[in-house]
């Protein structure tokens, strides 16, 4: 089980809460801020998640944690005919939302607040699911992964992308340097929520990744369960599968 890392240590809410609360403040300058941050490789790695996506033809999308919709917009190259984005920040969603309009998209993508631990919707309802960037600020990781499961449909396709650390001693250095050091000094220069970005660094320090994450999703029941570094391993892309 991984380790609990939380936004806010002094406050008194649980991390769902406090996750929720920190991007409704961060929401508006979330996407300009990642784009910083990531030196921009995150869209790169988001076109490999909808290429994976859409080899699969699929009609029915869910990408949860879905944030302010990036992945669920470039999902809609997949031509599938229904599109959820799910998130428990209305903040983030209502950016997504607005994106959305703005791309003539109002009828493929769909916004939706929920729970990644109690998603609203009927078994073996999708036969895509998606969470990028995003799973590890699942509170109870095992429950929302069972979730995952039991609403995805049989051979369907589930893909993981999040942050890892990379295995190679100099890439791994480099990385710790930049997430310890760097990243937070960006995040408290140029966002209002002083925690926010040293929360994400932390929570991905600690988050299991490679074979550690592959093992949890075939305990919950995934099948075909397979990882793919990206950019010298700063990034994990996962695939699995429902028999």
């Amino acid at each position: 089980m991984p380790e609990k890392v939380k936004p806010y240590k002094d406050s008194n809410l649980n991390k769902k809460q406090q996750v929720t609360q920190m991007f409704d403040t961060i929401s508006k300058e979330y996407d300009s801020l990642n784009r910083v941050i990531s030196f921009g490789i995150d869209v790169k790695w988001r076109k490999k998640v909808v290429d994976l996506v859409a080899s699969t033809n699929p009609k029915d999308i869910l990408d949860i944690a879905t944030g302010t919709g990036d992945l669920a917009i470039s999902l809609s190259k997949t031509k599938a005919n229904r599109i959820i984005g799910l998130d428990i920040s209305d903040g983030m969603l209502e950016v997504g939302r607005q994106k959305i309009t703005a791309k003539n998209l109002d009828g493929v993508v769909k916004m939706v607040i929920g729970d990644s631990e109690d998603l609203p919707f009927e078994d073996n309802s999708f036969d895509a699911i998606t969470v990028a960037f995003g799973i590890r600020n699942f509170e109870h990781l095992e429950k929302g992964l069972s979730e995952i499961l039991r609403v995805l449909k049989p051979n369907g396709i589930f893909v993981i992308l999040e942050t890892s650390v990379p295995t190679k001693p100099l890439y791994r250095q480099g990385y710790k340097f930049y997430s310890k050091r760097i990243l937070p000094v960006i995040g408290k220069l140029f966002s209002k929520d002083k925690s926010a970005y040293q929360y994400l660094s932390d929570s991905a320090s600690v988050f299991p990744y490679g074979e550690a994450l592959n093992n949890i999703l075939r305990q919950i029941g995934f099948i075909n369960v397979k990882d793919q570094p990206q950019t010298f391993g700063v990034a994990t892309i996962y695939t699995a599968s429902k028999s």
